[in-house]
């Protein structure tokens, strides 16, 4: 887990309501925002897009640990629990945070990284697939990692990593089912299609009186 920055973000306390006041929020540059959970009542505020963004690019993402302080109402320390974000433009349009408490334990999903290369991709021609891309753990706030590393390298043909098989510290559960799985070695096989015989036409026999049935006559 690398070190963590002190970030602080300062926040204006939000006292309108409604998608116009949101709207005005964002021509603003700002983002409309709630902070939930700890010892306070929820508080709406609005912090700048700018700041926020640049949380969300860091290495830790969305399990950056922060400050917010919230002019009028104080600094707590805070982590992102929901945000929505503009399908069209890519951007942050409003975000839901927790107030966090301290020697409290928080659920957060942590990115999963593969390492090593498997002795089914180096010996036997196979190919790595990632079937999982992250995992939901619980711990302390201050030991939440960036990311969770899973070791690949003993991977052979068909066989697979799951999530019981990661390692992570002292102090972090990981609530994600131990039987799913992170990652297997497949075998492209390549198949062989045999060319169709080509197929003669048969011709249509020919239907010899076809429509009134012939009639024996009498002399």
């Amino acid at each position: 887990m690398a070190e963590r920055q002190a970030i602080t973000v300062r926040a204006e306390l939000r006292a309108g309501r409604g998608k116009n006041d949101a709207r005005r929020l964002r021509a603003r540059g700002m983002v409309p925002l709630t902070v939930y959970g700890g010892e306070g009542e929820p508080v709406s505020a609005a912090a700048p897009l700018r700041e926020l963004a640049a949380i969300l690019r860091s290495g830790a993402g969305h399990n950056t640990i922060f400050t917010l302080d919230v002019e009028g109402v104080g600094a707590n320390e805070v982590l992102f629990l929901d945000r929505q974000i503009d399908p069209v433009k890519g951007r942050l349009v409003h975000a839901d945070l927790r107030r966090l408490v301290q020697g409290q334990e928080v659920e957060v999903t942590v990115r999963l990284e593969l390492e090593g290369e498997p002795l089914g991709t180096k010996d036997e021609g196979g190919i790595l697939e990632q079937l999982l891309r992250e995992v939901e753990i619980r711990c302390r706030p201050g030991i939440i990692p960036d990311v969770i590393r899973a070791d690949v390298s003993g991977l052979g043909v068909h066989e697979v990593l799951h999530v019981s098989d990661l390692k992570v510290e002292e102090g972090v559960t990981i609530l994600t089912d131990p039987e799913t799985a992170v990652a297997t070695v497949a075998v492209v096989r390549e198949e062989q299609v045999a060319e169709a015989a080509p197929v003669e036409e048969v011709a249509e026999p020919e239907v010899i009186g076809k429509g009134k049935k012939e009639e024996g006559g009498e002399g």
